[in-house]
């Protein structure tokens, strides 16, 4: 079991910068990878950013080149700093973390915070 709780959203300019942080608790030592998405209203739940233990990354295509995931294993923490903010952002940001369990891959989510960006 893991448990996620994130933290740092909130409203931001257009243009602006905001980061968000997710602690992970419980069994974080079989966790593969960590990261984000992201759900706007009346739309589907999509990839945002994630990264590997290894330190490997992948970013959806909306938000390439402004945002950068990262990581501090020690702490299981992820961040997620997103710059060049747009309202096309605004949504509300989910941590993730898959999790191996066995020869099976859970996923598991947090609670999510709203990140609204507007002028």
């Amino acid at each position: 079991q893991v448990q996620l709780a994130e933290s740092g959203g909130g409203l931001v300019h257009p243009g602006g910068s905001l980061g968000l942080s997710c602690a992970a608790s419980g069994s974080v030592s079989n966790i593969n990878a960590m990261g984000w998405y992201r759900q706007a209203p009346g739309k589907q739940r999509e990839l945002v950013a994630v990264i590997t233990r290894g330190g490997a990354t992948h970013y959806g295509t909306s938000v390439y080149g402004r945002f950068t995931i990262s990581s501090d294993n020690a702490k299981n923490m992820v961040y997620l700093q997103m710059n060049n903010l747009k309202p096309e952002d605004t949504a509300v940001y989910y941590c993730t973390a898959e999790y191996q369990d066995g020869l099976e891959v859970v996923d598991y989510w947090g609670q999510g915070t709203r990140v609204t960006v507007s002028s």
